[in-house]
């Protein structure tokens, strides 16, 4: 009898596993990386499983939060390829020599993904890495003004994997005239793709698109961000710098790894700058790749 009662306690206590992992998951976003709660003969077996039913719990969860949401009118008729492109081109043509510039354009033009309800389920299912899918999924239900997973979610307009960047569809209702999180993400490529990837020469010392440092990736992306829309808006010296005191008045960038002083400093010597981009880049390179950067434009 006690063996019995042990091996039934034993079946009970495993065949609650699942459900608690997935409830640890859409909790917080983590996973067993080993899926040892899941059925199968062996990791792989296990591991498709596991990645299955997390993922549809959590389409599931975000559905019954949104199910209010519609694609929002901007996005209906709007040519995603082509709208990205003209968002990114000065930045592309600034950055990088003419001969690399139209591959660069080609990868960056297809990267975005609007977060809407036509593409969230999709985006969910197919995104690799489970604890980017969540973070997507709470980027999702804050830009349809719904609760996130956990108080503790990361809130974000914007998400960059590999070569894709992820938007919320609530960006174009952005507070500030300096916002353009399509160039803020799409800056975020430069760093996570090797040149061979998309057909450009590579050596041992220009690996990635650009070599930026990891600890100024965000200070790039969101000088990126400001001077994109600074020239859009300034047509002249006098409007960029009056554009500049504007934003030295405004909030600074909501994240602790950009320093404020800097930031404004990099976006300065940007205005005054023949080619903005470069000075951008320049201020955001490892040190040795900025002196010799310094060094080559003299």
């Amino acid at each position: 009898m006690i063996v019995i009662l042990e091996q039934t306690r034993h079946s009970v206590t495993h065949a609650s596993f699942p459900q608690q992992e997935v409830e640890r998951y859409l909790r917080t976003g983590e996973h067993d990386a080993l899926s040892r709660s899941w059925p199968g003969d062996n990791f792989l077996a296990r591991a498709q499983h596991g990645d299955a039913a997390l993922r549809d719990a959590l389409v599931s969860t975000v559905r019954q939060r949104t199910a209010h949401a519609m694609v929002p009118a901007a996005l209906t008729c709007i040519d995603v390829v082509a709208f990205t492109r003209t968002r990114v081109e000065p930045m592309v043509r600034g950055l990088f020599p003419a001969h690399e510039q139209e591959k660069v354009l080609g990868v960056l033009a297809r990267s975005v993904v609007f977060l809407t309800p036509a593409t969230i389920d999709t985006v969910l299912q197919t995104t690799p890495w489970l604890g980017t899918v969540w973070d997507l999924a709470n980027l999702y239900l804050v830009s349809c003004g719904a609760e996130p997973l956990s108080e503790d979610a990361r809130l974000i307009v914007g998400l960059s994997a590999e070569t894709t960047c992820f938007v919320a569809s609530d960006s174009f209702n952005a507070s500030s005239p300096f916002d353009d999180f399509v160039v803020h993400e799409a800056a975020h490529i430069f760093h996570n793709c090797k040149r061979r990837t998309i057909g450009l020469g590579a050596t041992p010392r220009r690996e990635w698109l650009l070599d930026i440092d990891y600890r100024k990736r965000e200070t790039f992306a969101y000088a990126c961000e400001a001077y994109s829309r600074v020239l859009e808006l300034g047509n002249s010296s006098a409007a960029r710098r009056l554009l500049l005191a504007e934003i030295e008045e405004g909030p600074v960038p909501p994240d602790d790894c950009v320093d404020p002083v800097e930031y404004i400093d990099i976006l300065r010597e940007a205005i005054a700058a023949r080619n903005g981009w470069k000075r951008i880049l320049q201020r955001c390179s490892p040190a040795k790749v900025a002196r010799y950067r310094e060094v080559g434009t003299k």
